[in-house]
């Protein structure tokens, strides 16, 4: 399953909202710095589907604040 992630860095609160089936908002408190933020993103996407970060593969997107990735 391929999902889009609009990536809100610096937030106070981190969620993530689901927009329709295959689109999210993930706010997360990690400034974009060497991956960390897209680190958090795998992390809380694990959380939320309730599966292991090794099955999130980020397939486009590793600069930009607008991410495929593929569970």
């Amino acid at each position: 399953m391929r999902i889009n992630v609009l990536v809100k860095t610096k937030s106070k609160n981190e969620g993530i909202e689901k927009l329709t089936d295959d689109s999210f908002v993930v706010r997360i408190n990690v400034p974009p710095i060497e991956g960390r933020a897209n680190k958090r993103v795998t992390e809380l996407l694990a959380k939320f589907f309730n599966c292991p970060k090794t099955q999130i593969v980020l397939i486009k997107g590793t600069k930009s604040k607008n991410k495929v990735f593929e569970i």
